[in-house]
């Protein structure tokens, strides 16, 4: 593997990892003001500028306000190439760490269902959770005590099961994640064919790999990024009765006319996907090929609930404008109002708050952390209302609700690393300029 793959690697997973954006949460339960109307006329320019500095070969800018169509501001192409496709609503983006909050949802259906519980252990669903251990000595060696208490659905939600993430974890603990494939997440199809031997071939087999680990902290004491929304679907398969994919399919993507979301493109897609880049200096590489020679062309090992999946920037508005709508979309309820108000609210344990991941170039503010997003506990300045919810991916894309204005708002492009330009801020000042 070249030195340039490694890095890309290294930095594209750790963007996975530390793409989110970061406010932080209470939903307040009633909207407090009427929303303004987002200036479209800022996306467009926001949009136009990108592709002219030449900060991307294409981008889509999604923004929407309570009960009405999003405005989509668009340019340039999905591919260096001179025959790439324009960038449009249409257009096929890798979201990475986006997947996290649709697999939060999907939970939290079950959660209204009466088939989970917020607080509930997961060892109930899967038994090869039951007694868990924690390190001792996280950097040098894996000798472990028992963990002080179970692993909840909250945890796993909110980030505090003590699980360890192979893109941040460091130490014995990181070898072991990697020596039983405990790898959730592709990247440009070299590296995934040899991810791919190692790697289990179930949910079931994932979690039942994962079990067998220590822990890197006692559940429910700190916030530390993780796969926790990676073996949720586990949980979610089990509670359902059926698998993680036909679960989102029937309960969520079907209803919300979600028609361009993929967990593996399929054939007569692929000339929506442009490449995935690498910025190298002030030089954009391909690293995962456009179409039918993208790692996401293919089936995944496993679905991967933390960051496996392609969607098109009209799909994503789609979720977001259901949950800024209380749970409805087009006359199809997917989950009560008070279900989608929990889930945007503040789900930490008692005790534990949610800092920001530093080196994202977003806001880092002590705040709170809701159903796989960030929550904002205070308003933001010129910015996103109190109870704003969301998160973004590795690949630079970015996703916010912001109920107590009325808005939503999202940005699609695909290049490592994220933060290479301030896109999430700039896209923060279009959306809230007056």
């Amino acid at each position: 593997m070249t030195v340039l793959k490694r890095a890309a690697i290294a930095v594209v997973l750790a963007g996975t990892a530390l793409s989110g954006f970061v406010f932080a949460p209470m939903l307040e339960a009633q909207v407090a003001r009427p929303a303004p109307a987002p200036r479209a006329t800022a996306t467009d320019t926001l949009a136009q500028s990108y592709v002219a500095q030449n900060r991307a070969p294409g981008i889509v800018l999604a923004v929407g306000t309570r009960g009405q169509p999003a405005h989509f501001a668009h340019a340039g192409r999905i591919d260096d190439a001179a025959n790439g496709e324009a960038a449009d609503a249409d257009s096929l983006w890798r979201v990475y760490s986006m997947t996290k909050p649709i697999t939060g949802m999907a939970a939290m259906m079950l959660v209204e269902d009466g088939k989970l519980r917020l607080d509930q252990p997961i060892h109930e669903l899967i038994p090869a959770f039951k007694d868990m251990k924690v390190l001792t000595d996280p950097e040098n060696s894996l000798v472990s005590r028992p963990a002080a208490r179970p692993i909840t659905v909250r945890h796993l939600l909110t980030h505090t099961a003590g699980l360890g993430y192979s893109i941040v974890t460091t130490g014995p603990l990181k070898a072991e994640y990697e020596r039983l494939g405990i790898l959730p997440g592709a990247v440009e199809p070299k590296t995934e064919a040899q991810a791919a031997t190692v790697r289990p071939k179930s949910l079931e087999e994932f979690a039942n790999r994962l079990a067998t680990l220590p822990l890197i902290a006692d559940p429910g004491t700190e916030w530390s990024y993780s796969i926790g929304l990676d073996l949720l679907p586990r949980v979610i398969e089990v509670a359902s009765g059926m698998s993680f994919e036909q679960f989102l399919q029937s309960r969520m993507f079907g209803p919300l006319g979600m028609t361009s979301t993929y967990w593996a493109v399929p054939a007569g897609e692929v000339g929506r996907l442009g490449p995935n880049y690498f910025w190298a200096g002030d030089n954009r590489i391909p690293l995962d090929p456009a179409g039918s020679a993208s790692v996401y062309a293919r089936a995944p090992s496993f679905p991967y609930g933390g960051a496996g999946l392609v969607m098109s920037a009209r799909d994503y508005d789609r979720f977001l404008a259901m949950l800024l709508n209380g749970g409805e979309l087009g006359g199809k309820r997917v989950m009560k109002a008070e279900t989608v108000r929990t889930a945007m609210s503040n789900l930490l344990p008692q005790g534990v708050t949610f800092g920001g991941i530093p080196g994202t170039g977003a806001q880092n503010a002590a705040g709170g952390y809701g159903a796989g997003g960030f929550v904002t506990l205070a308003d933001v300045p010129g910015g996103p209302g109190a109870g704003t919810y969301g998160w973004g991916g590795a690949a630079g894309t970015i996703a916010w609700v912001d109920p107590k204005n009325g808005l939503r708002a999202s940005a699609y492009v695909n290049y490592f690393p994220a933060e290479k330009w301030p896109l999430r801020t700039d896209l923060m000042k279009a959306v809230y300029s007056r």
